[in-house]
């Protein structure tokens, strides 16, 4: 325990712990406190735990360690669970969290901010929220800050200025495949745009990018724009009935939704066609093993080890430490003709179809690959 006290014959100066602002106690109750401190001390109680104040701070706090909650709506999409998985890693590989406390479950802005509630009332220092709207969850972020509780919001932007951003360049990522797709059809063409879910932020954001490329080239048509739902099951189906139509297609871009749309030309024995996708396992694998037989396609790196950015950000915002508000990534482009070596690096025979490959985000994730694949926080 450390107590800093300072007091002038009529009064004293105490720092309140919570706001960092100082304020005056008279020498009496200066005296009742430098009591208290030191039959505390004398008591033999073992070191600080996390207090639930959500105004933790790694400067000065001895052993006191953080919690860290984690808001997520989109369960049973593997790149979502890595996202989680990544700040637990990062929370461990830090040695400064004790526990990461996650809700998780299917819904929108009203069960989102209503999970934000209950992580604020249990106390959390710091959270790691991948927003379900771009300004709907404003309030209940600003009533976290406004507690001391730090906000990152990951994968997708929020609008509220007291929250920290940390994202994946949606609308690059967008653009950058579009690009990608109109040099490989030869910037003339039908294409089939496969969306996330609409209304999320980087859902309008990667589809704002993908316009963007394509206004380059009016001999490029958009033949048909569906919503995946970011499902990888129904994207498949989806691409499986537009096959089986007339319709003619030269080119698929996918908001990541890959590997199953490349499984249905080969399911209905079709010559397949450039496809973009995002940096999922079996997509890779794709790239990579089945060149031989037609397949083209390039993978646009949206990691979901942003989750451990984000942790790693939060913890450096409660350790006092400057940390700009925005951290964006600047997606990269694998394709087999010109990075086959990122295809070999960044595959990995062990992991799930859905698994997103660029497991370390350097210089800000610390944690090791064997850390994120076993999915453990601090006290699990």
């Amino acid at each position: 325990m450390r107590l800093v006290l300072a007091i002038t014959e009529e009064e004293g100066l105490q720092m309140d712990m919570g706001t960092r602002r100082p304020y005056r106690v008279t020498l009496s109750a200066a005296f009742a406190v430098s009591v208290m401190a030191l039959a505390a001390a004398c008591s033999g109680g073992g070191g600080s735990t996390n207090t639930g104040t959500g105004s933790g701070s790694g400067s000065g706090a001895g052993d006191k360690k953080y919690v860290i909650g984690v808001s997520n709506t989109l369960v049973g999409n593997g790149w979502r669970e890595e996202m989680i998985c990544a700040v637990k890693a990062e929370s461990l590989a830090s040695k400064k969290v004790s526990k990461v406390v996650v809700t998780n479950r299917n819904g929108g802005p009203t069960e989102q901010i209503a999970d934000l509630r209950s992580l604020i009332s249990q106390g959390v220092n710091a959270i790691i929220v991948n927003p379900s709207d771009r300004e709907k969850l404003n309030p209940v972020i600003k009533q976290a800050t406004a507690k001391g509780i730090v906000v990152v919001s990951v994968d997708q932007a929020v609008t509220e200025p007291s929250a920290h951003v940390a994202t994946n360049d949606q609308v690059a990522y967008g653009r950058l495949g579009g690009e990608w797709l109109a040099k490989a059809i030869g910037g003339k063409g039908n294409v089939v745009e496969m969306r996330g879910i609409a209304g999320v932020p980087a859902d309008d954001d990667r589809h704002k990018g993908f316009t963007e490329a394509l206004a380059k080239y009016p001999d490029i048509k958009v033949v048909k724009e569906v919503f995946t739902g970011w499902d990888f099951s129904k994207g498949g189906q989806q691409a499986l009935d537009l096959l089986n139509t007339s319709t003619k297609v030269d080119g698929i871009w996918t908001s990541g939704i890959d590997y199953t749309v490349v499984n249905a030309f080969q399911t209905l024995k079709k010559p397949p066609v450039p496809v973009v996708g995002a940096d999922n396992n079996e997509f890779l694998n794709q790239l990579l093993n089945q060149y031989d037989k037609g397949v083209r396609g390039a993978a646009v790196t949206n990691p979901a080890t942003i989750g451990g950015v984000g942790a790693s950000l939060a913890i450096d915002v409660l350790d006092g430490k400057e940390v700009p508000r925005e951290t964006t990534l600047t997606p990269q482009v694998w394709d087999y003709d010109t990075t086959k070596s990122e295809l070999e690096k960044n595959y990995f025979p062990d992991r799930d179809p859905t698994y997103s490959s660029q497991v370390e985000v350097k210089p800000h994730t610390d944690y090791t690959p064997e850390q994120l694949f076993a999915c453990k926080g601090p006290g699990e």
